[in-house]
């Protein structure tokens, strides 16, 4: 197939236009290395790496004056870095630098701000936030709402910010001297809650990017496993590597319960404490160095920085066991007489994770300096039967419209009973994961009906009943007409 070669030099064009040029040897961006020398083949070098390669060559002693540049071979030089490149041929390298540093390996631009990049109208009030987010999420009314107000609050703090900087940059004066800290969302619920779901569905109405991040993998710098700066990286490669588009964006740590301090350990804690501690100024607000296009920094690997100061932080986790610390701490409290609270209430306390408090989330193993970075802290309350049943049906993007949706394209209607609907929700809480659990039931009795029914062109509808499930007998078919 042949390319052609206009396209192409259009598309590098606009390359040039949108994104930031890379050096070549050291990987550094303009914005870090400075202006760029183009040499054949749209490749880039920093003025410092050209400096190098030329005392290189001096060094070796060659006489510069005797060299005829316009039929050079680069690979005739002792130590230049371009081995094996003859630029004799200028056509032969068309392109070779863009094949060696790919956009993804590239940031786009910075562009001349004049004022914040939105404006107060369109960030969507608490309440409108909400309502959108019962459309898509069943349930879990509190940690709803906490969540829209922390989140319009974040981005009125946004907003604010970036007046005071253009304020600043003209010389004007500031309005007040009051500026709006910054409210971390620690989210704490049970397996299958719909902590991830919440935060997936919070960026999609925002249109925000978003990077989910597992603490599992983070280790302190040096050790094996990811770097802390890996969880700002995953944001930047959600953003299309645009830095202003990622410092806006919101990220969401999820099993931070796994990071607590191990008790009774011996070792040195390189998952634990120590990733908490260097947690702690990516929460608060710093600039860090990012690897742009991969998951580590390596020599080969260009980098840019991040301010994660107006990056919304969004913490979760299971935190198994945090349960019989909340009721513990609540028995011993316990008093006798008219109106005292007994012991027995505690033990009864169904959505017990409500009453967490930081003495709490302290003995489970956080340290203070982490939690006092998470402000807001949300409870999502376990899913109870009827709200598994409204989960299946109600939502959007609801589990049985999936599969309604999948035979109606081979022309079936498909059905479900009232009882089938229950025994799937007194099933999924038999087995305790949650809202997952109601996909792998439904995948595990819909495979037979989703192989069998496509044999048949006559099956008009299929109606699913308690009897099937319970494997007591089939689903109801009726034929067409």
């Amino acid at each position: 197939m042949e390319i052609d070669k206009t396209t192409e030099k259009k598309e590098n064009s606009s390359d040039t236009q949108e994104y930031e040029k890379v050096c070549y040897i050291c990987r550094r961006p303009e914005s870090k290395a400075g202006s760029m020398i183009m040499m054949p083949g749209n490749i880039c070098l920093c003025h410092d790496c050209m400096q190098k390669a030329f005392d290189s060559i001096m060094g070796n002693g060659m006489d510069m004056s005797k060299i005829d540049w316009s039929k050079m071979d680069l690979s005739q030089i002792p130590g230049m870095p371009y081995m094996n490149m003859n630029f004799t041929n200028p056509t032969d390298m068309e392109g070779f630098g863009n094949a060696m540093i790919s956009n993804k390996q590239k940031v786009k631009k910075r562009k001349e701000k004049n004022g914040p990049d939105f404006q107060l109208k369109d960030i969507p009030a608490p309440h409108i936030l909400k309502a959108k987010l019962d459309e898509y999420v069943i349930g879990q009314d509190k940690a709803k709402k906490v969540m829209a107000v922390a989140v319009y609050n974040h981005y009125k703090r946004i907003f604010d910010e970036e007046q005071r900087a253009v304020l600043a940059k003209k010389g004007e004066e500031q309005a007040d001297d009051v500026h709006i800290e910054k409210s971390n969302i620690l989210m704490i619920g049970p397996t299958g809650s719909g902590k991830t779901y919440l935060v997936k569905t919070l960026a999609n109405l925002l249109n925000v990017p978003l990077a989910i991040a597992d603490a599992t993998s983070l280790t302190e710098a040096g050790y094996i496993g990811d770097d802390i700066e890996s969880v700002v990286s995953k944001l930047l490669t959600a953003s299309g590597n645009d830095v202003e588009k990622a410092e806006h964006g919101i990220i969401f740590i999820d099993e931070i319960d796994k990071i607590a301090r191990k008790k009774e350990t011996n070792t040195r804690d390189v998952s634990g404490e120590s990733v908490q501690q260097e947690l702690l100024k990516l929460l608060e607000g710093s600039t860090v160095e990012v690897p742009v296009g991969a998951g580590q920094k390596n020599a080969l690997t260009p980098t840019t920085t991040v301010n994660t100061e107006n990056i919304l932080f969004i913490c979760g986790g299971a935190f198994p066991d945090l349960e019989t610390i909340i009721r513990e701490r609540l028995q011993k409290k316990s008093s006798m007489g008219f109106g005292a609270v007994l012991k027995d209430q505690a033990e009864q306390e169904r959505q017990i994770l409500s009453k967490v408090t930081t003495e709490d989330l302290r003995k489970f193993g956080m340290i203070p300096e982490f939690l006092g970075r998470l402000p807001v802290t949300v409870t999502l309350e376990k899913l109870s039967e009827d709200l598994l049943m409204r989960i299946l049906r109600e939502p959007k993007n609801a589990i049985l419209r999936q599969y309604e949706k999948l035979l109606s394209m081979d022309e079936v209607k498909l059905e479900f009973e009232e009882d089938a609907l229950r025994w799937i929700a007194e099933e999924a809480l038999r087995r305790d994961t949650g809202a997952r659990a109601l996909r792998a039931i439904l995948e595990e009795f819909m495979l037979d009906i989703m192989y069998e029914i496509p044999k048949d062109p006559g099956i008009g509808t299929v109606v699913v009943t308690r009897s099937y499930l319970e494997k007591k007998g089939g689903p109801l078919i009726q034929m067409r007409g």
